[in-house]
């Protein structure tokens, strides 16, 4: 199953909201957006993860994640989860996202009790 957001310039525009943050790792300003590769987060073969499963890496940064010899498997899944984690929450500080919730309409019988 795949998925993609409400309305595809919402996606273009949390990828630029993502490069536009400095890397969640190290701090550098040379930013690209990268995506989860975990099954749970969608991803598989010839698919990329959910839209939102996302992290504000630079370049280093990205490459040692995705294929670093230096890290284990679960030390490059935990060092991304952090940086997804810090990448949501500061866009969430500098207002480049923000919730949207629906509530439910109320039944009649409901608005009766």
């Amino acid at each position: 199953m795949s998925y993609s957001m409400p309305i595809k310039a919402d996606e273009s525009r949390l990828y630029a909201a993502v490069a536009s943050l400095p890397c969640q790792i190290c701090g550098r300003s040379d930013v690209q957006v990268s995506h989860s590769n975990q099954l749970r987060d969608g991803k598989g073969r010839g698919l990329r993860s959910f839209p939102w499963r996302v992290a504000a890496l630079c370049v280093p940064c990205h490459t040692d994640i995705d294929s670093g010899k230096s890290l284990t498997k679960e030390q490059r899944r935990d060092l991304w989860d952090e940086a997804h984690r810090k990448t949501i929450g500061e866009l969430f500080e500098r207002g480049l996202i923000r919730p949207v919730v629906k509530l439910p309409i109320p039944s009649i019988e409901e608005s009766y009790l």
